[in-house]
């Protein structure tokens, strides 16, 4: 099932999601593969949980595209364990579509995390993965990318949005 996109504006971007205590049930493992399904529907690299209106620290991640099966992450209650070096990238949001900015990010991230079965495991990721795995920790925490881009970009980003919301083009 593809999940519609919940956009910037909608409150559950911005609260802290909740941990998740039930693993390997069948409504975990089907709400995991529809979420790869909905983040590939939307042509993203990444979606959080609260991405498609769900308060649940779930986190995809396929920098591949799907191109490679083995590239696909599942990451539940995950954690920043530590960061290293700087980079500065294009970044989007598939819940702040049609805007990108430049974010200045680390270069190499260490995450902690459970898989679907609740076994824990540390992974690092550099460059685009890296990226990925600072975007999708901070939804679950009820951050979005705009929070890292200058006081003024983002209140000019914030402008555009509510001039589409009363022209009623961004539901």
């Amino acid at each position: 099932m593809v999940y519609p996109i919940v956009k910037f504006g909608d409150p559950v971007l911005e609260l802290e999601a909740e941990t998740v205590t039930e693993f390997d049930t069948p409504d975990l493992n089907q709400f995991l593969a529809d979420m790869f399904e909905s983040m590939y529907a939307a042509k993203g690299v990444g979606l959080a949980a609260p991405q498609i209106g769900f308060s649940r620290k779930i986190s995809v991640i396929d920098v591949s595209n799907g191109q490679r099966p083995e590239d696909k992450l599942v990451l539940i209650n995950p954690t920043i364990v530590k960061v290293e070096g700087k980079q500065v990238g294009e970044e989007g949001c598939l819940s702040v579509p049609g805007f990108r900015e430049q974010v200045r990010r680390a270069k190499r991230v260490t995450i902690r995390a459970q898989n679907s079965k609740s076994e824990p495991f540390e992974m690092t990721g550099e460059d685009l993965l890296a990226r990925a795995f600072l975007h999708e920790t901070d939804h679950l925490y009820g951050r979005l990318y705009i929070s890292h881009i200058s006081a003024l970009k983002r209140d000019l980003l914030k402008r555009k949005i509510r001039k589409l919301q009363r022209a009623g083009e961004w539901d």
